[in-house]
């Protein structure tokens, strides 16, 4: 017996035959084929099970039921005269006894028909997703996902981890992105933050002494969406390492996530261990990104020796990057949407040439680099039919723009893109720091906490030379899977000296630093173990797993691009009692509340 029902609606088989059973669950359809016949759908959350209206009492119960209430119905199994075999209880079929109504709905039409909610609106979808997770589709990547992260735990903990939760009401910090701003009621003026990772507490534990860390951890961060990114709050596999290296990391999550990719993977072939590891400054030279797709076949070829002088205004004192492809045959047209579709992404223009069958140059800017015909043939390995599209600008505008020519080339062109595999790769030797965009100033590239490579002495003997510092490397690691930053890493900074001269740097001083980050400079003064960790991304990891392309597909309750939840009509006003309460005054209110 299980509660109500003796039965699911995915277990019932030809073996159950005679018995009399009793099954709950949600009217998925009734179809009519006569005056007292009809065939109805009952599904829950394991099936559906086939139910035959054969008579006026039983019709007279079961016409006035809106689809999508929730019944009980109690009646004898028999085998089904017209089989379904693409369902599990496609050989039986109940005729029922009893029908009760356990919970009505009152609609009559709904927002969308619940197997095909993927096919709605996304904003409907969420508005109502509560009935969007009732689609079999859609609730089997939640399933997957409470699968996959029950596994990482099991896996971690076979491990030595020690599973250990930290705060979400914590101090503010500098790590990168916005801060979610709590009130503290008995503190005016004060504010709690949300955790944007539970980075300094992880790093605390291991000066606690406990030697392996991980948790679930749910991450907040007040930044835009991406198809591969969800607004609000995410959730990592964080994990830390006492006296560890980088290669001691990696190999742990190496043995932990092979195996979620073979079983749990759309794709069935998986990148060995230990994976490929690619220095930054060599990812951007030939891929154009720090999160290479190599599923591609494509590499992109630095050309601006060849191209120097060649009369082509953009290319004249600017870094110049080509990719090339073979047998090219698509039209005018396609290469112009090409064009068009990399300046979009990238705001750059693009430019490029095609060798015809007597090996000369023709189209685009090809008049320009007559006299580098020779040289682009030999550099680029060029032949009749071959296909080139180039970046110009400084040098990482080239090589960006250049990444985005070789996706696109790799997944519109056939033959260059592998699809069905997952393709894993360490990005290393991050620089430690760069130049701001919007600051025009030296900051970190990617964590403040990571150990420069070579450490004080290599901060020591680059300070006041800009590119010295533009040289440093950081002890820093990503791991990219199919084009995504899965995962970020480092050896931690766990020595207090060396973490004030890095942040001296980038012009904080040691007060800055201890009134930043008072624990763990002050627990470094104490004695604290080397240590290392990273954090893989559990929804991107559920993303990739299912080949879903948006992320929101494998969240249970995912807030909108506009970082909305319409469902429960977050975020919203509050009475100002509640305000007044926290000290709090509203300078400003949205003129439009709308979705």
């Amino acid at each position: 017996m299980m509660q109500s029902r003796t039965h699911n609606c995915g277990e019932l088989r030809l073996s159950d035959a005679g018995k009399s059973v009793t099954i709950v669950g949600w009217l998925e359809n009734v179809r009519e084929v006569g005056a007292n016949f009809a065939f109805c759908v009952l599904r829950d959350f394991y099936g559906t099970t086939q139910v035959v209206i054969e008579n006026e009492e039983m019709m007279k119960l079961i016409k006035p039921i809106n689809k999508e209430s929730t019944i009980s119905v109690t009646g004898l199994v028999r085998e089904r005269e017209s089989k379904n075999p693409k369902l599990p209880t496609g050989e039986i079929e109940v005729v029922p006894e009893k029908i009760e109504v356990l919970g009505k709905c009152v609609h009559n039409q709904l927002p969308f028909e619940i197997n095909k909610s993927k096919d709605a609106d996304e904003n409907t979808r969420l508005k109502y997703r509560f009935l969007d997770l009732r689609n079999p589709a859609v609730k089997s990547n939640i399933v997957l996902r409470c699968q996959v992260v029950a596994e990482l735990r099991r896996l971690m903990t076979e491990k030595g981890f020690l599973e250990i939760t930290t705060p979400i009401l914590t101090a503010s910090s500098p790590e990168g992105a916005r801060d979610y701003l709590v009130p503290a009621r008995n503190h005016p003026g004060k504010f709690y933050a949300l955790p944007q990772a539970p980075q300094q507490f992880k790093q605390l534990l291991m000066t606690s002494g406990f030697d392996r860390y991980f948790q679930i951890a749910p991450c907040f961060r007040d930044e835009d969406a991406r198809a591969d990114r969800t607004p609000g709050e995410f959730y990592q596999l964080d994990m830390e390492m006492a006296f560890a290296s980088q290669a001691d990391v990696l190999s742990v999550l190496e043995d932990v996530l092979v195996p979620v990719f073979h079983k749990f993977g759309k794709y069935k072939r998986v990148s060995a261990a230990p994976f490929r590891h690619i220095p930054y400054n060599e990812a951007m030279e030939r891929y154009g990104s720090d999160k290479p797709d190599l599923r591609i076949d494509l590499e992109i070829q630095d050309i601006t020796a060849e191209v120097q002088g060649c009369g082509f205004t953009p290319f004249e004192g600017a870094t110049v990057k080509a990719v090339a492809v073979d047998n090219f045959t698509q039209a005018r047209k396609w290469i112009d949407k090409l064009l068009a579709d990399v300046e979009v992404q990238t705001g750059s223009k693009a430019c490029w040439v095609k060798v015809d069958e007597n090996g000369n140059l023709t189209g685009g800017v090809s008049k320009f680099l007559t006299d580098c015909k020779d040289a682009l043939t030999a550099k680029l390995n060029l032949k009749p039919g071959s296909f080139v599209c180039m970046a110009a600008g400084k040098k990482a505008v080239a090589q960006k723009t250049a990444g985005v020519i070789r996706t696109m080339l790799g997944k519109r062109i056939p033959g260059h893109f592998d699809e069905e595999q997952y393709a894993l790769c360490w990005i290393v030797d991050f620089p430690m720091y760069e130049i701001g965009e919007e600051s025009g100033a030296l900051e970190f590239c990617h964590n403040p906490f990571s150990m420069p490579q070579g450490g004080l002495k290599a901060l020591e003997d680059a300070e006041g030379d800009m590119d010295k510092l533009l040289a440093i490397k950081a002890d820093q690691y990503d791991l990219v899977v199919n084009g995504y930053e899965s995962a970020s890493g480092a050896v931690r900074n766990h020595d207090p000296e060396i973490m004030v001269k890095a942040f001296e740097m980038v012009g904080l001083g040691e007060a800055d630093v201890k009134a930043k980050f008072p624990a763990m400079y002050n627990a470094f003064t104490y004695g604290a173990p080397p240590h290392a960790g990273a954090a893989p991304g559990v929804d991107r990891l559920i993303m990739l797993l299912t080949g879903e392309e948006s992320i929101r597909e494998v969240i249970t309750f995912p807030m909108n691009k506009n970082a909305q939840d319409l469902m429960m009509g977050a975020p919203s006003f509050v009475d100002p009692k509640q305000l007044e309460e926290l000290n709090i005054v509203c300078t400003k209110k949205e003129e439009d509340d709308g979705e």
